[in-house]
C-alpha cells in the first residue's frame, strides 16, 4: 500500500510541474511524516549529505568538467570528425556517428551523464543542423550515452565491486563485449529508422581523408590509453582517473590545440559547476528517497512477492531485470545498486551465477533506468 502511495504521489507532483528533486524529497518526507516520524529533517539532511560525499561520486564533477573542456577545447570535435569520416556514409548518417563517437568517448568517461553532457552537445547540434528530427537526435544521444558506464572505465562497476568484493579489473574486462553489443543493437535500430524516415547520409570519404582525421584525433584518442591503461596498470583509481582526464583535457585544450584561453576557463568551470550541482542535487535527494524505500522495506516486499512466483533460474533473472528497471524509473542508478545488491546476492548464490556476470546484467539494467522517466539522469543531462 505504501509503495502505491509513493508512486502516485511522486508521479502526481511531477505531472503538475514540481521539479523532480523536490517531488522526491516532498514524497519521502511527507509519507515519513504521515507515519509518525518526528526527526525527518535531521535524517533528510544526513542522507542528502551522505548521498554526495561518496568517493566514487567525486568523479562526476571532474568527468563533467573534462567533458566541457573536451567540447570547448576541440577534443570532442576531433573525435566526432573522426567518427564522421569512418561511418558517416552508413545508412543512418549522423545517427551512426553518434553511436560510434559514444563508443570512443566511453573510454574517457565513467558516467553516462558525463557523456550526454559533454559529447552530446556537439552531437545534438550537428544532427539538428543536418535536419534530423529533434526527438530522434535526443533519443539516440541519450541512449548512446548509456554505453559509457558499460565499457570501462565505469563508476557503476566500481560501486558494484564495493558491495560484493568482486575484482574491478574483472568487471571492467567483462564490460567490453556487452558494451559493443549495445552499440551494434543501436546501430541496427538507427539503420531501419533512418531508412524509413529517409534521414540524410554523408558522402563516403577516401581513406586518405579518413587517415588525416585519424591523425588529427590521435592526441584525443590517447585519453583512452591514459585512463584505461592507468587504471589497469594500477597507477590510479577510476575516481583519480577522472582528475587525470581533466588535467589531460586541459593540457590538450590550452597547450596542444590552443582553443581555450585561460580567461575562458572561468566560464567552463562555472558551467561545469552548475551542471554538477544539478546532477548531484538530484542524486542527493534520490539517496534520501532510497533510504525511505529501504526503511519501509519496499524493495524487499517487491522482491519477495516476485520470488514467490517461481524458482526457475532463467525466470528469476528475468524478474530481477524487471525489478531493476522498475526501481530505475524512480531511483538513481547508484542508489539502486547499493539497495538491491545485498538483497539479490543470496538468490544469485542459490542459482550459481558468477558475480561478475550478475554485475554486468545489473549495470545494463541500471543503464535502461537512465532513460526511463521520471528519474532518467541521461534525459536531464
Amino acid at each position: 500500500m505504501i509503495a502505491l502511495i509513493v508512486c502516485v504521489l511522486l508521479i502526481g507532483l511531477m505531472l503538475i510541474g514540481v521539479p523532480v528533486c523536490v517531488a522526491m524529497g516532498v514524497t519521502s518526507a511527507g509519507v515519513f511524516a504521515s507515519l509518525g516520524f518526528t526527526n525527518i529533517l535531521a535524517v533528510m539532511a544526513q542522507r542528502i549529505y551522505n548521498g554526495t560525499t561518496g568517493f566514487t561520486l567525486l568523479a562526476i564533477p571532474f568527468f563533467i568538467l573534462a567533458g566541457n573542456l573536451m567540447n570547448t577545447g576541440g577534443i570532442t570535435d576531433r573525435i566526432f570528425n573522426f567518427a564522421k569520416a569512418m561511418v558517416g556514409h552508413w545508412p543512418g548518417g549522423l545517427g551512426q556517428v553518434n553511436i560510434f563517437s559514444s563508443v570512443v568517448f566511453s573510454g574517457m568517461s565513467g558516467a553516462a551523464v558525463a557523456d550526454a553532457a559533454g559529447l552530446g552537445i556537439i552531437e545534438m547540434k550537428a544532427m539538428d543542423d543536418a535536419g534530423y528530427d529533434h526527438r530522434f537526435s535526443a533519443g539516440i544521444t541519450a541512449a548512446s550515452a548509456t554505453i559509457g558506464p558499460v565499457i570501462p572505465p565505469s563508476i557503476p562497476f566500481v560501486v558494484f565491486a564495493s558491495c560484493t568484493g568482486v575484482s574491478v579489473s574483472r568487471l571492467f574486462a567483462a564490460g567490453f563485449v556487452p558494451g559493443l553489443l549495445m552499440a551494434l543493437a543501436m546501430a541496427v535500430c538507427v539503420y531501419f529508422i533512418s531508412k524509413r524516415k529517409r534521414f540524410p547520409v554523408g558522402p563516403k570519404m577516401p581513406w586518405k581523408v579518413r587517415l588525416l582525421y585519424f591523425w588529427k584525433a590521435i592526441p584525443s584518442l590517447m585519453t583512452i590509453v591514459i585512463i584505461i591503461g592507468g587504471i589497469w596498470g594500477g597507477l590510479f583509481t577510476p575516481t583519480e582517473a577522472a582528475i587525470v582526464a581533466t588535467f589531460y583535457a586541459l593540457f590538450l585544450s590550452c597547450v596542444v590545440y590552443k582553443q581555450i584561453r585561460w580567461k575562458q576557463l572561468w566560464k567552463i568551470v562555472y558551467d561545469s559547476l552548475i551542471t554538477s550541482c544539478k546532477t548531484l542535487f538530484i542524486i542527493a535527494i534520490a539517496n534520501f528517497l532510497a533510504y525511505f524505500m529501504l526503511h519501509q522495506r519496499i524493495p524487499n516486499l517487491i522482491i519477495e512477492s516476485m520470488m514467490s512466483i517461481t524458482a526457475n533460474p532463467q525466470m528469476l533473472i528475468l524478474m530481477i531485470v524487471f525489478i531493476l528497471i522498475l526501481l530505475g524509473m524512480f531511483l538513481e542508478g547508484t542508489a539502486v545498486i547499493l539497495i538491491v545488491t545485498p538483497i539479490f546476492l543470496p538468490i544469485i548464490d542459490k542459482i550459481g551465477m558468477d558475480y561478475v556476470q550478475f554485475g554486468v546484467i545489473m549495470i545494463l539494467a541500471s543503464m535502461i533506468g537512465l532513460l526511463t522517466p521520471p528519474v532518467g539522469m541521461s534525459l536531464y543531462a
